[in-house]
């Protein structure tokens, strides 16, 4: 594999995970950043497939697809997100706050992603809703690769609260800028139930301008900055329940369903909407709750408020399912066996 290997957690679910699924096919997997210009050609000598991850048209890349075209290597280019879609970039929500330049940027950018996903034998992305956007972009096989709960993820076991907690404590994670958009979905519903008691927190994670919140509920919410993995799952897990919102466009339908794996992975139940891939990992009343338009989220909240072994149970539901279906295999829903049949031929 080499890659665009700055994003934290795009390089864990799409690069370095990928080692165990390899493991499990008993092939040999090694990677490298992109700009690494002696480890891709030194890499490259011993392989017997290529893989391109999150790369644009650049000098390096080119010189990546010379080499991997002379030792005559097959070539896998992947995605997760429509990174190569303008269409997705153009009615995407959360570019709304954003400066408008930036939008612009993405928009111009999209293109020299469909170059070398194009110039591939063969593409996997993250999600359903992707791999058939993507389809609209290329004629290459697209495979279905999910992200997963790999071993790091599995081993973040929650601790034990030290007293029971008196407060009930939601969290909203935001991995990047623009998520203030997605929460405005619920905004409504989470202001309301917080304004029925002083005891409930929202606790957000990462991004977040909070001068769009209503003034009359700051002191129930606080923040943290954007941190690693391991700090992230920590106030994750003093969480009670995880609310994931997504507004309904094009970018968000291709999402996947990591913000649910990382709950689950600390026994949290996710509250999702029909938005993404998020709702394949949720089992409705059991591991979580599934939302769909006009549902109440309010409401679903107080339901856990008001029988909090109810929030604790779906949280070990959503744990037990993440080790029994969503953990390193060769199969679905993890992956399309197809791509390892490719990967392996």
């Amino acid at each position: 594999m080499i890659g665009d290997l700055n994003l934290p957690q795009c390089r864990k679910y799409r690069v370095e995970q990928l080692a165990e699924i390899f493991a499990v096919a008993e092939a040999d997997y090694v990677f490298s950043h992109y700009e690494d210009l002696p480890r891709c050609m030194d890499i490259m000598q011993d392989a017997t497939h290529l893989l391109l991850y999150r790369l644009r048209s650049h000098p390096h890349v080119t010189r990546h697809l010379y080499e991997a075209r002379r030792l005559k290597l097959p070539i896998l280019y992947d995605i997760d997100d429509p990174l190569f879609s303008v269409p997705a970039y153009a009615t995407y929500g959360n570019m709304a706050a954003l400066p408008p330049e930036l939008k612009a940027h993405f928009i111009d950018e999209a293109p020299h992603y469909a170059d070398i996903m194009n110039m591939a034998d063969a593409v996997s992305v993250s999600t359903p809703a992707l791999r058939d956007h993507a389809a609209e972009f290329t004629t290459r096989p697209v495979f279905l690769r999910r992200n997963f709960a790999d071993a790091a993820t599995l081993e973040a076991r929650p601790l034990p609260p030290a007293e029971e907690a008196k407060d009930f404590r939601l969290c909203f994670a935001s991995g990047s800028h623009g998520h203030e958009i997605d929460f405005a979905e619920i905004g409504a519903d989470v202001m309301r139930f917080l304004s029925r008691g002083a005891d409930r927190k929202l606790v957000i994670l990462g991004h977040f301008d909070t001068k769009r919140l209503p003034t009359e509920i700051r002191s129930q919410v606080e923040t943290h900055r954007f941190t690693d993995y391991a700090g992230y799952l920590s106030h994750l897990a003093s969480c009670d329940a995880a609310v994931m919102p997504l507004a309904d466009d094009l970018f968000n339908r291709c999402k996947s369903g990591v913000r649910v794996i990382d709950a689950a992975s600390v026994g949290v139940p996710s509250l999702v909407g029909r938005v993404s891939d998020m709702q394949a990992l949720v089992e409705d009343g059991r591991s979580g709750r599934v939302l769909g338009a006009g549902a109440d989220w309010a409401q679903a909240l107080e339901d856990l408020v008001r029988d909090p072994g109810l929030a604790r149970q779906m949280g070990r539901n959503a744990r037990a399912d993440l080790e029994a279906n969503w953990s390193a295999r060769k199969n679905a829903p993890v992956i399309d066996p197809e791509m390892i049949r490719w990967a392996t031929a």
